[in-house]
């Protein structure tokens, strides 16, 4: 596992990487249910415009996530195609650059089962910053749900599969309000102890600030040995993403869908 240390800068880096998860996050979203050949079509379209990791769809129970039902379709088809992407670039001096990084959200232990039944090779958690939000969210509290996440992080590390985690609410709570940063450093670190070997802070609401995102950052910062992502979606100002790629590590996550 590669663990990559925080660098704080006044300068801008010379480059940042993105997470695209708009096929996961951003359909699962949408009132009717979008096609699976138009979800794998979305995905092939994101990486020809040059995005290699992006979050394809979540193992959730569709109980409570209809539109994503057929999860295991698309990595299905997901998968066929990038072997066959594979097969045809293999020769080339540009096979390795352009590798596709997959990853899919699980919320539980069972949702881990189908998503390496279905061929996952990288997998995401997930967990709240805020009390009031865990338990509107996902019906538990914080504690409840990092340690329902033991579960799936011990079986992903019996498989080699590495994982990713996310802590929602970072700046503000739509329910409670204020989120202190001492709160976000104490999940970060909960999630890396977990063995995550990356986390992607969210602005869940929209509310963060130049000032408020220094003051988390920081403040997480002294928690965590690792590099955490700044979560930023179209509504931010161009100066929160400057801001962020100042003050954390190049590693940006969008929800362009």
């Amino acid at each position: 596992m590669t663990i990559r240390k925080l660098v704080s800068s006044t300068s801008l880096p010379a480059a940042v990487q993105i997470v695209e998860v708009g096929p996961r996050d951003g359909l699962q979203n949408e009132p009717q249910f979008v096609a699976t050949e138009h979800k794998v079509q979305l995905i092939q379209q994101l990486f020809d415009a040059g995005l290699a990791r992006i979050e394809a769809t979540s193992f959730v129970s569709p109980k409570w996530v209809p539109s994503m039902k057929d999860a295991s379709e698309v990595m299905d088809a997901l998968n066929q195609w990038t072997s066959t992407m594979s097969s045809m670039t293999s020769s080339t001096s540009q096979s390795k650059e352009r590798q596709l990084d997959l990853s899919v959200l699980v919320p539980n232990l069972q949702g881990f089962h189908r998503a390496v039944k279905a061929g996952a090779s990288s997998i995401a958690i997930f967990a709240s910053a805020s009390e009031a939000f865990s338990k509107k969210n996902i019906n538990c509290t914080i504690d409840e749900s990092l340690e329902r996440f033991r579960e799936v992080t011990e079986a992903a590390q019996q498989h080699g599969i590495p994982v990713r985690g996310y802590v929602s609410c970072v700046l503000g709570c739509p329910y409670s309000g204020f989120v202190a940063p001492s709160d976000v450093a104490r999940v970060t670190k909960s999630l890396e102890d977990l063995g995550c070997f990356e986390i992607s802070l969210g602005d869940t609401i929209g509310v963060g600030t130049p000032g408020s995102t220094s003051i988390m950052l920081q403040t997480v910062q002294v928690s965590v040995s690792f590099s955490v992502s700044k979560r930023e979606f179209d509504r931010y100002s161009s100066s929160q993403l400057i801001h962020s790629c100042r003050t954390c590590a190049p590693l940006l996550e969008t929800c362009g869908y």
